[in-house]
């Protein structure tokens, strides 16, 4: 049974660069953090500013493969918009999906946020089998 991991290239030279929005985090960055890290989000483990392929997210999960990206004003720009799908359709075609929320989701709507990260944990959930759990049965 082998249960090792898919690998997901990513291009080492923007390690410094997420290692520094790591570090200036979004106020609505910072919000959402609180509710996933430490495995707070039915034991996943996440990370911030991750860096997959040419692209940085702003949060992944590898055992879900889940990119999720909080999309401040900017975001509303046409040109954004369309670097926006451009990573999108990138990530997925590595097999990620992408969740897509706005800062203002975050800061007044969080619970609706993290009822649509949990409906994607347990379709996820439902469809894989839990490694941790195989031997189990």
């Amino acid at each position: 049974m082998n249960s090792r991991r898919k690998i997901i290239p990513y291009n080492p030279r923007l390690k410094e660069l997420a290692r520094r929005l790591r570090n200036n985090s979004t106020k609505s960055e910072i919000k959402l953090w609180q509710y996933l890290k430490g495995k707070q989000m039915h034991g996943y483990d996440f990370h911030r500013q991750k860096p997959i392929g040419n692209f940085i997210l702003d949060f992944f999960c590898h055992e879900l493969m889940l990119g999720i990206e909080l999309d401040g004003i900017t975001h509303h720009f046409g040109d954004v918009q369309i670097r926006d799908k451009i990573k999108e359709s990138k990530l997925n075609d590595l097999g990620i999906t992408v969740l897509r929320f706005k800062d203002e989701d975050v800061y007044y709507r969080i619970e609706d946020v993290l009822e649509a990260i949990e409906r994607y944990v347990t379709e996820f959930e439902k469809h894989t089998p839990n490694p941790s759990q195989e031997g189990n049965l």
